[in-house]
């Protein structure tokens, strides 16, 4: 969550409460009023459509000596990138988010008996154009086969700057009406916003395979549905009162 501050100069002493909004007058050591103020938090939430797709793709091969469990997984990581970039995932959108080597055992009959050794080689592919997600997935599959790795999908709004803006308005909104409700109850007369902190977040459900689960060619055509994502906005704003 990002957080940005605005801060603008309260003349006098103004208690804020934390979480109810709160009328608080203070009067100064002469026992004159000094100032007053009104904190209150507003909120403003849209949706939109995620415009970016996250997935792990990997590979994981099991093989009798490390040699060939490395130069196999080389083999298969190489195609399986080379296979993602075709399908028009930029190469600055693919990373490695995972490489790992270890030999794996047999237990059977109280004895430890090595079986071969694991190589999983795994990257983080950005694919942008979400009408082509199912044909990239599909296209990974049937390049890697029986041994592709699928560990998880996200989806995000990466241009999401009019939300964000269309948020702020709406909470704007809440804690100005808020705040003149609040204002009018004491008596008071609603001033300017003297501090504001800003919050703002994205919210969705997110579907999500698990690190064994795994999609074979006879998957064809995989559905993606992006859904639509909350962007938030929140605003603890404190306003002068006189």
């Amino acid at each position: 969550m990002r957080k940005i501050v605005i801060a603008a100069l309260a003349v006098g002493a103004i208690l804020v409460a934390a979480c109810t909004p709160n009328v608080t007058v203070e009067n100064d050591a002469t026992g004159a009023t000094a100032s007053s103020g009104i904190a209150v938090s507003g909120t403003g939430e849209v949706l939109g459509t995620p415009d970016t797709l996250q997935m792990s793709f990997g590979v994981s091969v099991l093989r009798p000596t490390v040699e060939q469990a490395v130069t196999d997984a080389a083999s298969l990581a190489d195609g399986l990138i080379s296979t993602l970039e075709a399908s028009g995932v930029a190469t600055e959108d693919i990373q490695t988010a995972n490489y790992s080597i270890y030999p794996e055992y047999d237990y059977s009959n109280d004895q430890q008996k090595i079986v071969g050794y694991r190589v999983n080689n795994t990257v983080v592919a950005k694919i942008r154009d979400l009408d082509s997600a199912g044909t990239v997935i599909d296209a990974a599959v049937a390049q890697s086969g029986d041994e592709i790795q699928v560990s998880g999908v996200s989806f995000s709004i990466e241009d999401d700057e009019e939300l964000i803006t269309a948020a702020r308005d709406a909470a704007w909104a809440d804690a100005q009406a808020k705040a003149q409700q609040l204002a009018d109850l004491a008596g008071l007369t609603l001033g300017k916003a003297v501090a504001i902190t800003e919050s703002f977040s994205s919210n969705q459900p997110e579907p999500f395979y698990g690190a064994d689960d795994r999609l074979t060619a006879a998957d064809v055509a995989t559905p993606i549905e992006p859904g639509e994502q909350q962007v938030a906005v929140t605003l603890d704003i404190r306003f002068e009162t006189t």
